[in-house]
């Protein structure tokens, strides 16, 4: 089996969110947001990728694996099945295969890949679909990382 975790930055301080990435050993942070971009202080791609590789995680930014504009509208108003819906077909693009093809083959080569999105709970997220999926082409063992909560978010 091999390892694929997934982590969501909701309500995490950068710091809670850089130490569960350390406790789960990932070697390999995949932004898979359309948009990798925050209103969170510390989860905007350039500060991300900088804090996450000052711990020794490389980023890779997949926007193909992101959820269109209408899905992410869909799933801040809480509609997770329509968002569900508009993403499934998303994925059947050729963009978004591709890209799920190069991310496999990075699970492949045997380091610790962290699928990252915004949502805390995965089964509200589009990154729970994406590892699904890579589930159909690969023996993996899922873990969803929760980072510590921000006492103040």
């Amino acid at each position: 089996m091999l390892p694929l975790a997934t982590i969501g930055y909701q309500g995490a301080t950068p710091d809670s969110f850089r130490r569960a990435l350390e406790d789960a050993r990932i070697e390999l942070l995949v932004d898979i947001r359309a948009v990798a971009s925050s209103r969170r202080p510390g989860f905007s791609k350039t500060k991300l990728a900088a804090s996450v590789e000052d711990a020794g995680i490389d980023y890779l930014h997949l926007r193909a694996l992101g959820t269109p504009a209408d899905g992410r509208a869909a799933a801040r108003s809480g509609k997770h099945a329509v968002m569900r819906t508009i993403f499934l077909a998303h994925m059947a693009t050729p963009d978004a295969q591709a890209a799920l093809d190069d991310l496999a083959q990075l699970v492949r080569s045997g380091r610790r890949v962290c699928l990252l999105c915004f949502e805390a709970d995965p089964a509200h997220c589009h990154r729970n679909i994406v590892a699904a999926m890579l589930a159909e082409m690969l023996p993996l063992e899922i873990t969803h990382l929760i980072p510590d909560a921000d006492p103040l978010y």
